[in-house]
């Protein structure tokens, strides 16, 4: 049974996970930029934001959006299938609808009809940033600050671990505005690439290769009215985003994990051994039974909390446990078809050593594992 006729979806979204897996396969599949990844990436902004897919990542019909809101399915089938394909094309529409959320989730009007348009056409590309070098997990430790003048607030202060960091156009950007200590005295503003007094500081290369930098704020000063929501409302402006869109990382590390089931049942068939193939032996059996599995429980746990958040209930318990579990067991699926693949497995370029190197992230961004089994367990011993 394909996951789409389970019952967590309806038509749309049937139809739109098999005309997304055609559109990937012909268009985006196995090109990830390596030696160009910021050229790679502004490509297939462009490419998804032409095909109409990145209109499922922003909220409202007047603003671009496929729907008035965002449906998690929608976005999670996405992820997915993207994930599955091309790492850097799951990226570039992940970060498309992470860097807008805000203001899709709580912009004014304005804001909405300035920004979410290009968001949506592939025309401008977003990023969201929030982590510090001192402040990642621990959001209410955050140094950066904004003051207000008269109409103005000026930023100051250093983000890190920045996705899209360097290419984008619209940084969504979290301060300290100090109306209350701790998480309640953050507000959100819009700044613009090219805005004076604000810099990329340093580009930040990874594993697995995306646009990343350190940004710097100095004296950088904005229009009042690019602060999205009330003043130290900007906690949950953040929160409410990362809840939109932390099931949807556990999608793609779904996907991840079904490209490499599918390269290691590959190798498993046609690997000749010992006067047979390597699909004969009862050991590799075992491993594909369990790699089967693990990707099965995941992806209920996966459409389940997404399933939940488009009836409209609190899945903070459920999102963690699908992030917490998909990440983990994708890594472990992963690992385990570079081992079927052998020594060629972690030659530089095959597609199982790609996602070796693609999934390690995902275990830290938008809440680190140890982060969610906090969330978890907490919730357990207050709601059983």
């Amino acid at each position: 049974m394909d996951r789409t006729d389970w019952p967590f979806f309806d038509a749309p979204h049937r139809a739109f996970a098999t005309e997304l897996d055609a559109w990937a396969a012909a268009n985006v599949r196995d090109v990830h930029g390596d030696h160009d990844v910021d050229a790679a990436c502004r490509q297939l902004v462009r490419q998804l934001g032409d095909a109409g897919w990145l209109k499922h990542a922003v909220a409202g019909r007047e603003y671009g959006g496929a729907g008035e809101a965002i449906d998690t399915r929608t976005i999670c089938l996405a992820r997915e299938t993207l994930a599955r394909h091309n790492g850097l094309a799951d990226f570039a529409f992940a970060m498309q609808g992470l860097g807008s959320g805000a203001i899709s989730l709580a912009g004014t009007p304005q804001q909405k009809a300035r920004w979410l348009p290009k968001v949506a056409s592939g025309e401008a590309i977003a990023a969201f940033a929030l982590s510090e070098p001192d402040a990642g997990s621990d959001v209410a430790a955050m140094q950066c600050a904004a003051r207000v003048e008269g109409d103005v607030a000026i930023l100051d202060g250093e983000k890190t671990w920045i996705s899209n960091g360097g290419i984008a156009d619209v940084y969504v950007v979290f301060m300290r505005t100090g109306e209350a200590p701790g998480a309640r005295g953050i507000s959100a503003f819009v700044v613009e690439a090219g805005t004076p007094g604000f810099e990329i500081a340093e580009r930040i290369d990874v594993i697995a290769p995306h646009p990343l930098a350190r940004l710097r704020f100095t004296n950088c000063r904005v229009p009042l009215g690019h602060r999205i929501g009330a003043a130290g409302e900007g906690f949950k402006v953040a929160m409410g985003t990362l809840d939109v869109f932390r099931t949807s990382v556990a999608a793609a590390a779904l996907g991840f994990g079904r490209r490499a089931m599918d390269e290691g049942l590959a190798r498993a068939r046609s690997r000749a051994m010992f006067g047979g193939v390597l699909g004969d032996f009862q050991l590799t059996q075992a491993k594909l039974a369990e790699m089967a599995t693990t990707l099965d429980a995941a992806a209920l746990l996966v459409y389940r909390a997404a399933w939940q958040r488009d009836q409209g209930h609190n899945v903070t318990r459920e999102a963690a446990m699908a992030k917490m579990f998909a990440t983990e067991g994708a890594q472990q699926v992963i690992d385990a078809a570079v081992q079927l693949w052998g020594g060629q497995g972690v030659r530089s370029g095959e597609t199982v050593e790609r996602l070796y190197r693609e999934i390690r992230a995902l275990r830290i961004y938008e809440g680190a594992t140890e982060v969610q089994q906090l969330i978890i367990g907490r919730d357990v011993l207050k709601n059983g």
